[in-house]
């Protein structure tokens, strides 16, 4: 229910809080439980023992029933069950029928104590079901309106699903009753059981929908009545859940949740029955803009339709309703720009509202769509500068955070000031915040650099946790990297920080940096000193950083400077630590040999470890047999691991200042089980969001190998696409995409198909590839690995096997793709096909596929491409000049190019800084064997479009050509 924002109403638990409030203090003024009048509250309740307990309540077989003392004891066994304590099966089954004989007392509050030990004790206990008549005598007209809504919860947790028919019309007519405590009683309660009952509850859609619309109901009510109407609860709490179960009932039917989304915004009047369709719950249309974006997200189709009830729903007079479809706005992904400044408008107007919780959470959204649109933002820039001084010190501090990203140089220095003096009011949390807010500064306004560092340096030195030092640390880090007129003052406040520092990670972070550009200043003597010193006063870890630290100094051209090292390492020989000896030995021996400094120091490429990882475990577990060898792991730069790490770094900042959720989940954990099942089968048919390239590859090759006619070709490709292509648009019935493996011999075609049409089971999927060209003499169909079946949503792959006649020609060749199937139709609300229904046969045209040389290319980082270039000579160099007029730009054209090429762009290939003129640099291995460099050099003048000269050398010459070829 959290899942689907669905939560029981005050309303509701009013009593059964007051209640509980009422024992507790009861039971602590108790003389057997509390002896001291002085002693702790708390730990009286703490203290109480398990056993002892379980024998005090042998007085719910006593008669007559004592309901004060029964009330007091149910109280202390629900605060066992709450603090965590064990009990057998045999404890709490004896403990729940002797709670159950206290039906026999007519006394309320321990009626609704007896409730809740039943619903604890339920899933502890056996044979709970035998309750069941007690309940439903509590649950008649008769009895107290207390009695029945508490009833219908307890019944609800005790019933098994193939009971639930039997109590069927009975929760009906509760869900329709005109109490809003029983109607949102019955309406949570099928909210439980929709995961394990989901045939039973979608029958109650019309009842659901008459409780949201407060329609009248015909015929004689279950609860009492002969006849005539009975109107439903207009209750907004009822509206409210109401509104999370019939999503629930209909969340797989595209359709109704669009009418659901229509209706209640006023498009469709009428619909589900009613004469108006406007919700009173502001809860529930906060819930229906949720499912709005959903729908705009699953089909861009309708993007446009629903773009305007969004932009109404800002102007909403309820706050609540404002806030979550202004947060809805800034997030979504497309939106124009009427949208998002009517968004930005009603946030604006929200920064004077004079209550904290609204400010903070209009502040709180503009400063995640700052990161994004700043522009967007630059009008509310008067109102945040009046909330720098706010009493609540959270929306002073994003105030003054959001100011920096939208804000010009000349407003810099002012906020700097402010923000210092409210370091000293926040939380971590905030000062971490900060901290990064300042990261993105340096590089936007690099002539500021001496009041970033300044500030920096002095958050340093106050108090504060380990993520909040970590942030100014890397802050610190980027501003050295990004602006060299400040890498000395950078890395003096780094190396008095390491002076008293308390956090081991934040010192060797510290160290290793110092060991990367220390050697590259004009005066490296300074920050050897600093780093020597932590080898004499810091533990094993700290130490060890700091003598691999010392080792970079020793590479430098200055001999007399690396016999000074070479000194300092000596004396590390005596450590008392093994680590620390070991680093200082292999440092000696690497400095004595420039090939070596080279390989192991100055080169700052590493492995690519999410690969390395998946075959050690492999290994570990014989899916690998053999030695691992790190020939076939990939390499990647010291500037790729970055960008890695600063995309992810920029996302954890994103979803910790974004308001929510923009996608609404299930609706209970079953359906949130059946949406990460799905979930989990579209990643294995392609590259989940954000997941790394290099993982990606080892996945795929991790599928292949489990098919027994695919791996006989091979342990894994030597090339893998680094994403997929999209044969079909996004809103289409079948949804396709492809993947192209290479292998030695063989070239796998992987088609990802996804069926989006709940009234339909596609089975027997395969996809008939037929060469535009006669591809024969190179190309030999070989097998054909069809889908068995393809369920709703649920996606599924099909392989087209080929095999390479000649090994050493590499075709290149367009295939028309046609998918075909047999369609069954099926139950929408099951997804089981008709037993009946032998099904037809169908087909489904496909976008065409190309293979071309860009496929034979393994996308690798190659060190030193520089080096590598000049040794492998003019003779494997092939150079060719294009004019490329259909592009409008220098960006647009080398994304082309890269995609073409297949191969690794290196850093600041696909960033061009100028739009006249750029230079770019790929690399990579040709079947993942043959080094490749390509080297392009661009110019754009308006009406001629893109001049492009492309020179590739390879190892092997022929590659160069074809390289070149990929373009033409």
């Amino acid at each position: 229910m959290k899942e689907q924002f669905v939560f029981d109403p005050l309303i509701s638990k009013r009593q059964q809080f007051l209640l509980a409030t009422q024992l507790v203090k009861m039971i602590l003024k108790i003389d057997d439980v509390i002896k001291d009048e002085d002693s702790d509250e708390l730990g009286a309740l703490m203290n109480l023992d398990h056993s002892a307990v379980l024998q005090e309540t042998r007085i719910f077989n006593q008669t007559p029933i004592r309901p004060r003392h029964s009330r007091l004891l149910l109280a202390k066994v629900l605060f066992l069950l709450y603090r965590g304590d064990s009990m057998s099966t045999n404890e709490a089954t004896d403990l729940f029928f002797s709670t159950t004989k206290l039906f026999q007392c007519k006394d309320m509050s321990l009626r609704q104590m007896v409730y809740l030990a039943i619903k604890e004790l339920s899933t502890r206990a056996d044979d709970v079901i035998m309750v069941t008549s007690s309940l439903m005598k509590d649950m008649q007209p008769k009895s107290e309106l207390a009695y029945r809504a508490n009833a219908i919860r307890a019944l609800c947790k005790i019933v098994e699903p193939s009971m639930l028919p039997g109590i069927e019309r009975f929760l009906k007519s509760a869900i329709v009753e005109k109490s809003p405590t029983i109607a949102s009683a019955a309406l949570v309660s099928s909210l439980h059981l929709f995961g394990e009952a989901k045939d039973v509850v979608r029958r109650w859609g019309g009842e659901v929908s008459e409780a949201l619309n407060g329609k009248a109901l015909q015929g004689p009510s279950f609860f009492g009545g002969s006849g005539g109407n009975q109107i439903v609860s207009t209750s907004s709490i009822v509206q409210y859940h109401a509104m999370g179960l019939l999503y629930a009932i209909r969340q797989h039917d595209r359709m109704a949740v669009l009418k659901l989304v229509q209706g209640f915004s006023g498009q469709s009047r009428g619909w589900l029955g009613g004469a108006g369709s406007g919700l009173r719950s502001n809860m529930a249309q906060v819930m229906l803009i949720r499912y709005a974006v959903r729908v705009m997200e699953g089909d861009p189709s309708l993007f446009e339709q629903l773009q305007g009830l969004l932009e109404g729903w800002v102007r909403h007079r309820s706050d609540m309703v404002s806030l979550e479809a202004a947060r809805a706005a800034c997030q979504l992904q497309g939106a124009s720009g009427q949208l998002l400044t009517a968004a930005v408008s009603a946030l604006q107007v929200f920064l004077s509202s004079p209550r904290p919780t609204v400010r903070f959470a209009a502040m709180r959204t503009l400063s995640a769509l700052a990161r994004t649109h700043p522009d967007a933002v630059q009008p509310c820039n008067v109102d945040m500068e009046g909330l720098v001084a706010d009493s609540n010190r959270s929306v002073a501090t994003l105030a003054i955070t959001t100011l920096l990203k939208t804000g010009n140089e000349a407003s810099v220095d002012r906020l700097m000031k402010q923000m210092q003096g409210l370091m000293a009011e926040i939380s971590d949390e905030f000062k971490a915040v900060v901290a990064e807010a300042v990261r993105s500064l340096c590089v936007k306004f690099p002539t500021k650099h001496s009041a970033f560092l300044g500030f920096l340096s002095s958050t340093l030195r106050d108090e504060g946790g380990y993520e909040f030092k970590r942030a100014a640390i890397e802050a610190i880090v980027d501003l050295a990297k990004h602006v060299p007129e400040s890498r000395e003052a950078a890395l003096g406040h780094l190396c008095e920080f390491i002076e008293d520092c308390e956090f081991t990670k934040l010192s060797v972070r510290v160290l290793h940096f110092l060991g990367e550009e220390g050697p590259r200043t004009e005066r490296p003597t300074v920050y050897i000193r600093h780093i020597y010193n932590r080898v004499v006063l810091e533990n094993a870890v700290v130490r060890a950083a700091a003598v691999s630290a010392l080792a970079k100094f020793g590479t430098v051209a200055d001999e007399g400077l690396r016999k000074s090292v070479r000194v300092l390492l000596q004396r590390c020989l005596d450590d008392r630590d093994d680590e620390v000896r070991d680093r200082a030995a292999w440092a000696l021996r690497m400095a004595d040999n420039e090939n070596t400094r080279t390989k192991y120091v100055r080169d700052d490429s590493t492995f690519a470890l999410a690969v390395l990882e998946r075959r050690l475990v492999e290994y570990c577990t014989g899916v690998r047999h053999g030695r691992v060898s790190l020939e076939g792991v990939p390499r990647i730069s010291r500037a790729q691991a970055e960008e890695a790490q600063g995309r992810g770094r920029l996302e954890a900042m994103d979803a910790a200042l974004v308001v929510g959720t923009s996608a609404v989940s299930a609706a209970s954990p079953a359906v949130a089980g059946t949406a990460t099942s799905s979930g989990a089968m579209a990643a294995d048919s392609g590259a989940a969001a954000g997941m790394d390239v290099y993982e990606q590859q080892a996945e795929y090759a991790s599928r292949l190998r489990a098919i027994p006619e695919l791996a006989a070709f091979g342990e894994q490709p030597l090339v893998s696409s680094a994403r997929a292509i999209e044969l079909t648009e996004a809103e289409t019935e079948y949804v396709v995409r492809c993947v192209k493996h290479v292998y030695e011999r063989h070239v796998v075609f992987q088609f990802d198909v996804t069926n989006t049409i709940p009234e339909q089971v596609v089975g027997q999927v395969e996809v008939n590839m037929e060469p535009e060209e006669d591809t024969s003499e190179v190309l030999r169909p070989v097998v054909v690995i069809p889908a068995p079946e393809l369920r709703c949503d649920e996606p599924s792959s099909v392989y087209v096997a080929f095999e390479r006649v000649d090994t050493d020609v590499f075709p290149t060749a367009s295939f028309a793709c046609t998918l075909r199937f047999v369609v069954r139709e099926c139950d929408p609300a099951t997804g089981e096909p008709e037993e009946d229904d032998e099904g037809f046969d169908d087909e489904y045209s496909l976008e065409a596929v190309d293979l071309g040389p860009g496929d034979f290319m393994q996308a690798a980082y190659l060190p030193n491409s520089q080096a590598l270039w000049e040794a492998m000579g003019a003779d494997a160099e092939f150079l060719e000049t294009f004019g490329l007029a259909s592009f409008d730009s220098i960006a647009s054209c080398i994304a082309s190019v890269a995609e073409l090429l297949g191969m690794c762009p290196l850093e600041g290939a696909l960033t061009p800084t100028s739009k006249a003129a750029h230079q770019a640099v790929f690399t990579g291995r040709w079947m993942g064997g043959a080094k490749t460099v390509a080297r392009t050099r661009m110019t754009y003048q308006k009406g001629a479009g893109v001049t492009m000269e492309l020179a590739v050398r390879s190892e092997d010459p022929a590659v160069s050509e074809l390289m070149v070829s990929a373009i033409a």
